[in-house]
């Protein structure tokens, strides 16, 4: 009879083994989705000198949004495909109805971002990464002496790149602290009509620095 358990223990262990390393996700591979809030800033580029006497060459704000990705994990390496939808709290002052940076009164809009990322492993819970791609982002013209936000409003296209760090949590879930600069480098306009200025070049800087929590798949 002992002799029997002793073998059922060891056969159990056997199946067991396998079924455990199977359920045991890689660190850093796979589909994952995220929740974004961090800081905003966007200003003037350094072609751009309205200098007046007042500080009106950025807007600052809370941006927060929502991203998902896809990474794969080679061998202490990790690179990626990643998307974003984000909004801001950004806009001109109430009483500031100067130019700012080149677009008048403004409130930052709606922003999207696809690109990609690569990075490397400091430990088996800590990824060091960098990134960049397309960005595109709106800005929504501020109305009179008030902050109603008017149809017409300014599209920029660019590119943006960054580097953070992000550390596994467990097998799922994830933390990241992130800095991104974007730079946009041509426009057009939509009007309240529904027709669409030609594209022209604008010159303006953002920085953001963010952090993320997120489930990977």
């Amino acid at each position: 009879m002992r002799k029997l358990m002793v073998a059922t223990l060891l056969a159990g262990g056997a199946v067991a083994a396998p079924a455990l390393a199977q359920d045991a996700t890689p660190t850093f591979t796979g589909p994952r989705v995220e929740a974004i809030l961090g800081y905003d800033h966007t200003g003037a580029g350094s072609s751009i000198d309205n200098d007046n006497g007042s500080d009106d060459q950025k807007i600052d704000g809370l941006l927060y949004g929502v991203g998902a990705g896809y990474d794969v994990n080679v061998g202490g390496a990790v690179v990626g495909v990643e998307g974003e939808f984000t909004d801001s709290t950004a806009k001109s002052s109430r009483n500031d109805f100067t130019d700012q940076f080149g677009y008048g009164r403004v409130k930052q809009g709606r922003d999207l971002y696809i690109g990609a990322r690569a990075g490397i492993l400091a430990d088996p819970s800590t990824l060091i990464y960098v990134k960049g791609g397309y960005t595109n982002t709106k800005l929504g013209v501020l109305a009179g002496d008030t902050n109603q936000v008017t149809d017409t409003s300014f599209k920029l296209d660019g590119w943006r790149v960054g580097g953070g760090v992000e550390r596994a949590l467990n097998a799922n879930t994830f933390a990241k602290i992130e800095y991104r600069y974007s730079k946009y480098d041509s426009a057009h306009i939509d009007f309240m009509d529904g027709s669409t200025s030609s594209e022209f070049d604008v010159d303006t800087d953002r920085h953001q620095v963010v952090a993320s929590v997120g489930w990977r798949f």
